[in-house]
């Protein structure tokens, strides 16, 4: 089982930065995929960022450029380093371990963490 903590959200003003972090315990493997995603008020989650093991990153258009996801393999940990924040980044953001096991995807989420943008 694998257990995810965030912490790092909070109200920015438009332009501003915040960097997430989120811990993971249990057992993490090279081949799980780490990230984090998203989701406002009316909307479905979406993927933000992802990074593998390896260091490859995959993001949305909407961020690129702006956030950058890394990962501290050794502290099973993954961050997301938001620059040039925009009112529509308010969202709550979850962390998310994806591991594929014999072609089946398991998800697990943390708590999730506000982050408001905001004059």
């Amino acid at each position: 089982q694998v257990q995810l903590v965030e912490s790092g959200g909070g109200l920015v003003q438009p332009g501003g930065s915040l960097r997430l972090s989120c811990v993971a315990s249990g057992n993490i493997f090279n081949s799980d995929v780490m990230g984090w995603y998203r989701q406002a008020p009316g909307n479905q989650r979406e993927l933000v960022a992802s990074i593998t093991s390896g260091g490859r990153t995959n993001y949305a258009d909407s961020v690129k450029g702006r956030f950058t996801v890394s990962r501290d393999n050794a502290k099973n940990t993954v961050y997301l380093q938001m620059n040039s924040l925009k009112a529509e980044d308010t969202a709550v953001y979850y962390c998310n371990v994806g591991r594929t096991r014999w072609s089946t995807r398991y998800d697990y989420w943390g708590q999730g963490t506000q982050v408001t943008v905001s004059s």
